[in-house]
């Protein structure tokens, strides 16, 4: 084989192999810069925590139902002149309603101050001391309406984002407390007077007060709580009775 001829064969064999290799770049090429639309890829969203709200006022109000404990029977009046002795206690419905301020201490805590009117008090119910008239059903009732100025001071924990709980201590300042005391037969009142008997009763009422309640994103929130009396009631030491009273509330704040 001449030298000519081999040159001939290696020059052919030369371009092929660059043939070849153009043509692998050209498919990479494609490949890389194709215009196809790429798949997209989704990431899980990334969770922040909020931001602690700062001060928030609302407005509260709600049913009481209240009563005492203790020597009830003697810190209303003495129920002997009309009654023969069975007397017995009732719950007695009232309402209140007042202004908070909420004050963050920190992530799931806060501490709410509050002013508010609330009614309390208890209702005894004694037979009236005449068996010949039982058919009548005579009775009377007597009736503390005490009404108060409560300054609770409340510490507040977040259990869920809206689900918290709440103590703390309250100073209760009597407004006003009459007994009305009634007497009667089959339903109708027969007999109906009242008596201040405010000077007879402590004019400041401290208490403990503990519940649970639910604050919705829009400012509504619901709740019930418990107020304790700690202070007997009668100033001059001639009972031992307190308040108890459970409250049911609906708030807003804004």
């Amino acid at each position: 084989m001449n030298s000519k001829s081999l040159v001939g064969r290696l020059a052919v064999a030369a371009l092929l192999l660059s043939s070849s290799f153009s043509g692998a770049q050209a498919q990479v090429r494609r490949s890389t810069y194709s215009t196809a639309p790429a798949r997209p890829v989704y990431s899980a969203p990334v969770r922040t925590s909020p931001a602690t709200p700062g001060v928030q006022f609302g407005l509260r109000a709600g049913v009481n139902v209240s009563d005492w404990s203790g020597d009830a029977v003697q810190s209303v009046m003495d129920l002997a002149g009309y009654a023969n002795g069975a007397v017995t206690k009732e719950m007695k419905p009232g309402f209140h309603a007042g202004v908070y301020a909420t004050i963050p201490l920190g992530p799931g805590f806060a501490i709410e101050p509050g002013v508010s009117y609330s009614e309390k008090g208890a209702r005894l119910v004694g037979t009236l001391p005449w068996e010949q008239f039982d058919f009548l059903n005579a009775r009377v009732t007597a009736t503390s309406r005490m009404s108060y100025i409560d300054v609770p001071v409340l510490f507040k924990g977040y259990l869920t984002p809206g689900f918290y709980l709440f103590a703390g201590p309250q100073a209760s300042f009597l407004v006003s407390n009459k007994v009305r005391v009634e007497a009667g037969a089959l339903g109708f009142n027969a007999f109906s007077t009242d008596f201040d008997v405010k000077n007879q009763f402590r004019s400041v009422d401290f208490g403990a007060v503990g519940g649970l309640g639910y604050q919705f994103d829009n400012g509504l929130g619901l709740s019930a709580g418990y107020d304790f009396g700690l202070s007997s009631l009668d100033k001059n030491n001639r009972f031992d009775a307190q308040n108890r009273v459970i409250k049911a509330s609906v708030n807003y704040s804004f």
